[in-house]
């Protein structure tokens, strides 16, 4: 069973080479090979995550060299069940992205880029999960760098390039940042390897031991848009098409939060700092809220309300008692799903309407009763209603609070209800706006142009004989104006509004509900297995024993 420990990173990978040697000489077997891997993928997942619940921790060394010296992957309960979960939600993404037809217009590129970025963004994903020393981990963030950059700004229009500029100093800065404290910890112990770490660390003074963990969460603060080192997130994500955006904001976030978990118990137990964990979880999540009160753009208004709710999470791991790490580990798992799937819904809707701008949507309930039950569904879940899993995960922190009973636990159960009341109105917003007031005057029609080219119109000297991106050549006629929406497509080109939705995106969208709600269907092996989860990730000798062989 061990041997399976690292083919989710090496699939996508090996995939990667197939789908570029093909490119767009054999695009549908492309399109193949990445359903098929990514299915492999998620299979194979939970094969890793069953028998990491019932055998314990999976290790493998790389070359069959012991550490400190080798590569090591390892997966356990947290692990597994974040690869299932991701795996599933990239699937669907890819699906919803191939009925977008984003993937169809490579032909338009030298290389199809498309799908090599998206399946190295899933293997550095799946790296970064599987990692058992920090410098594979920060092989895996510098992997989804990579492939997020070419993601963000495909297409080359001046919105993307410039979010995508934002995004790439950012992340770089937290790279080094994470360089730096990779090299503090190796002078200090001699060592990356966690789970040597988990011996050696205790060993160092506190203050050094403190530098090294600030350090740390400083680099997965950033990657996982905690505030207040989150501003980079609203003026990045949005400018990204739909499916893009929601596998960011949908995984990369999270894995920050992983990081955070993972260091925090194996590496640094004891909650030396959880004061502060507290207080800027409680910071995350009514600045986050606030901003989404704010936002008249629907995507926007999402990326808001993420930084908001990474805020649950962070309140968990500064309790850092077994309830609460059981109740931060379900919310990942449920958060991944249902902001996926509300970026997924905001590029319907943006299909539909021709823009995300609330103000300029209306009566999408009476024309798309699909698209708006579509969205209803993951916004509630969102909001925490009862029984969604938004909700077990919301309740299952709270009671970890008042379990506490600690001054800053009661000010973060008091913060956390306060914040969901905020998110259900912010939820009840977007309905009134987009869905339940009639259409107003100014709604673009049916057949309107999302996106040209370029900020400038060179489109519209194409000639009369193409439409750059629609697909539709020797019409004869020239687009009509650009509407306000800037991220339409892939490639930032031209792309009409429908109304009738494509039935892969449909599906898609519908599929990460299904995960979602399955959440709630199976409510209770989900808790009882984080609570195992969590059970683990406090004792840490397993995963030691495992490493070491101890």
């Amino acid at each position: 069973m061990n041997a399976l420990v690292p083919l989710p990173v090496l699939l996508p990978l090996c995939a990667t080479g197939l789908s570029l040697a093909f490119g767009i000489r054999l695009g549908r077997f492309q399109r193949f090979i990445s359903v098929a891997v990514l299915t492999a993928v998620t299979a194979l997942s939970a094969i890793l995550m069953v028998a990491a619940d019932r055998q314990g921790p999976l290790s493998v060394h790389l070359g069959d060299f012991a550490p400190p010296l080798g590569i090591t992957l390892v997966a356990d309960r947290l692990s597994g069940l974040m690869l299932t979960v991701s795996s599933a939600v990239t699937l669907c993404v890819l699906v919803y992205s191939l009925g977008q037809g984003m993937t169809d217009r490579d032909k338009e590129t030298p290389l199809a880029v498309f799908h090599p970025a998206y399946l190295i963004l899933v293997a550095g994903v799946s790296c970064t999960f599987l990692a058992g020393d920090l410098v594979n981990l920060y092989v895996g963030f510098e992997i989804m760098l990579v492939a997020s950059f070419v993601l963000l700004t495909l297409g080359g229009t001046g919105p993307r390039m410039r979010a995508g500029s934002t995004y790439v100093i950012i992340s770089l800065f937290s790279s080094m940042l994470f360089l730096t404290a990779i090299a503090m910890t190796y002078a200090a112990t001699g060592t990356a390897n966690f789970a040597q770490l988990a011996v050696r660390l205790a060993e160092l003074p506190i203050g050094v031991q403190t530098l090294i963990q600030a350090l740390l969460l400083t680099v997965f603060a950033i990657k996982a848009a905690v505030f207040p080192l989150a501003a980079w997130l609203p003026d990045s994500y949005p400018t990204a098409p739909a499916p893009v955006t929601a596998v960011f904001a949908g995984l990369l976030t999270k894995v920050g939060v992983y990081c955070m978990l993972r260091t925090e118990t194996l590496l640094f137990p004891g909650n030396r700092i959880g004061d502060l964990l507290m207080a800027i979880a409680l910071a995350s999540m009514v600045i986050g809220i606030l901003g989404a009160v704010a936002q008249t753009d629907l995507k926007r208004l999402l990326s808001f309300t993420l930084i908001s709710h990474i805020g649950y999470m962070v309140f968990g791991i500064g309790l850092a008692t077994r309830e609460a790490y059981g109740g931060a580990i379900v919310y990942v798992a449920h958060h991944i799903t249902v902001q996926t799937t509300l970026f997924l819904v905001a590029g319907l809707i943006e299909r539909r309407g021709g823009t995300t701008e609330l103000t300029r949507l209306g009566g999408l309930a009476r024309a798309a009763p699909m698209l708006a039950a579509l969205f209803f569904v993951p916004a509630m879940n969102l909001a925490g209603i009862p029984p969604l899993s938004g909700f077990i995960g919301k309740l299952g922190l709270m009671r970890a609070g008042v379990a506490d009973g600690s001054g800053w636990a009661w000010v973060l159960v008091a913060g956390s209800a306060a914040t969901s009341l905020l998110t259900l109105y912010v939820i009840a917003k977007v309905w009134n706006l987009a869905f339940w007031r009639a259409a107003p005057p100014g709604q673009a029609a049916t057949g309107t142009v999302l996106e040209s080219g370029d900020d400038s119109d060179d489109d519209t000297d194409a000639g009369p004989d193409h439409i750059p991106g629609t697909g539709d050549e020797g019409i004869g006629t020239t687009p009509p104006p650009a509407g306000q929406a800037v991220a339409a497509t892939l490639h930032g080109r031209a792309v009409t509004t429908t109304s009738r939705l494509p039935h892969p995106m449909i599906a898609a969208t519908a599929a990460t509900i299904a995960i979602g709600l399955a959440f709630t269907v199976f409510a209770d092996p989900l808790t009882a297995y984080t609570d195992r989860t969590a059970a683990e990730l406090l004792q840490r000798t397993p995963y030691i024993q495992e490493v070491l062989g101890r």
